[in-house]
This record gives structure tokens, sequence and C-alpha cells, in this order.
């Protein structure tokens, strides 16, 4: 297995700290108070996820489904980070294209409606989204294939801390000591919410990789558009995993560098695939894991597959 550590990096790495109960970094808790504050509107549509669920791939699907169209030369000019800005970032570079604060992007988006993202658990949400009675679209992947992909990322992006070998990170991770905290607490505390706020819709990554089409005509009801079918051939088409890798538009390539993130290392997309962490786990690891999963996932209504 390979080592997390970038011995290259001229960049320190952030350091985890404890974030009202949940682990994180200065990236992501650096502009709190004007992420709380921020002024929702009622047909904002908010992508929540935890890292490396298919945040990316729901964004450009709903991208395209709104502004494919119309908006063509967006498409082909402003990377998708730009398009539909991650509300919690905000880290300042010398390097003017580094800099993001999520929240003015958000605020000076030219579209309506306005896509914004989240990695944040549930409680960490502006309340504006919930007071505004905004669309949410969360999408929820099954905690092997995260755990395998976020160690990756870790392995290549500058602005959170150093993975450290795959031994150490499958510990880390079952103990929630990543950035984002506790996968279970993540999608068990989303799931939790969608019964009290019906305006989630939840969706499931491996859903999505087994039948697109069927997953953006669900997506399209809750949303309330009403879309041709060669729109959704179209849509369907450029958001498979292979044209989405080579687009520089939707594969962070822009992003490329030794400060931000690492591409020599790893690419931002990977491999997009379901069960790829029969590629990682050890047979011991596997069994650990499986009897940690059964004490921490007490809701039978909430369920994930492994494999398609």
């Amino acid at each position: 297995m390979t080592n997390g550590r970038n011995q290259t990096s001229p960049v320190p790495r952030s350091k985890l700290f404890d974030f009202h109960g949940v682990q994180m970094v200065n990236a992501f808790t650096n502009n709190w108070e004007n992420i709380q504050n921020f002024k929702a509107r009622p047909d904002d549509i908010l992508i929540a996820t935890y890292p490396k669920a298919g945040t990316t791939w729901v964004a450009y699907i709903l991208d395209l489904l709104y502004f494919g169209q119309t908006e063509q030369e967006r498409q082909s000019t402003i990377p998708i980070y730009r398009r539909v800005p991650f509300i919690d970032k905000a880290v300042t570079s010398l390097n003017e294209e580094l800099n993001y604060n999520g929240v003015d992007l958000a605020n000076n988006l030219p579209t309506s409606p306005r896509l914004i993202k989240t990695h944040y658990p549930v409680q960490f949400v502006p309340k504006s989204f919930f007071e505004q009675n905004c669309k949410i679209v969360y999408v929820a992947r099954n905690v092997k294939d995260t755990m395998v992909s976020y160690y990756h990322f870790e392995r290549m992006t500058q602005v959170q801390p150093e993975p450290g070998d795959w031994k150490d990170y499958f510990q880390r991770f079952l103990d929630g000591k990543v950035t984002w905290g506790s996968w279970y607490d993540h999608v068990n505390g989303w799931w939790q919410r969608k019964k009290t706020y019906s305006n989630i819709h939840y969706m499931f990554f491996e859903d999505l990789s087994e039948n697109t089409d069927r997953e953006i005509t669900k997506l399209c009801k809750f949303l309330g558009l009403s879309v041709t079918p060669e729109l959704k051939r179209q849509v369907t088409g450029q958001v498979q995993f292979d044209a989405m890798k080579n687009n520089k538009m939707t594969n962070y390539s822009t992003l490329n560098s030794k400060e931000m993130m690492d591409f020599n290392v790893c690419p931002f997309m990977r491999k997009g695939k379901v069960g790829d962490w029969k590629n990682h786990f050890t047979v011991a690891q596997n069994e650990k894991f499986d009897e940690d999963y059964k004490q921490k996932m007490k809701d039978p209504t909430l369920q994930f597959r492994t494999l398609i």
C-alpha cells in the first residue's frame, strides 16, 4: 500500500482540531460567522455530502440540468467549484487563482437558482437554508468506498492533514479523526433530519452508479424540473466518470499545485467505482470494520450497498 506522506510538499499540512464536537481544519472554520449568517434564498439548492461521496458528480448534473443549454460559455470557461460554490471553504493565497471564499462566491452568483455545496454535518448548515425551505440534495456513499477514496484524496490535497499509511488511516477513520468528523454521524444526522424536513432528497452514490438515468429522473421530480428526453440523454452522457475526468472544468486540474492539490500524487477524480474497497481492505480489516459498523449503524431504515 502506498504511504500517504508526500515528502515533496512545500506547504505545511493543516492540523485537525475539535470544533463544536467535530474534527475540522482551519480552511473550513475560518469564515464561520459569515457562513452561519449566510442569507439563503427560497430557490437556492444546497448539495450536501460527506467528502468523496459524489459531490462534484451531482453538482455537475444539477448545473447541466439548469444551465447546460442556456449558459454554454459558462460551462466551458468557469470551473465547477466556482459555478457551484463550496460555502464551507475560505483560503487565501499569493496565487490569486487559489484564493477562495465560498460565501462571497455564493453571494455573487448570477444564476437563479443558485447551486451551493457543503460538507458540513447537518447541525453546522446555515439555518437560513431551512428557514427559507430550500431544496437540499444529500448524497451518501457506502462507508468502505468513502474511506478508500478519502484516503487517496488526503494524500494529494494540501489543505488537510497527511493521512499517514493505510493501516493508521483505517483506524483514524473508524474513530472519526478525519476532517468533517465521523461518516456515521454525518449520514445518520442528515437521515434523521430528512424525517422532519421534507425538502431533502437523499441520494445514494451506488444507485447513481447503477442507473444514472433513473436517478436523474428522480432528482428532476424532486426539483419540479421538466426536462426533455433528449436533454436527459445529453446530461447522462456528459456526467459519466471518464467524461468528467477528462473535462478541465470538472476534474479540478486548474487547482493542480503544490499549494492546493498535487496531481502527481493522485488525481482528484481517481476511479469513481463501487467496490474499490476490496482492493484495499485486508480480511482482518474487513472483519473489524463490519463489527464496528454494526455498533454504529442502528437505524434499519438507512441501508447501504458496498457492491452493485
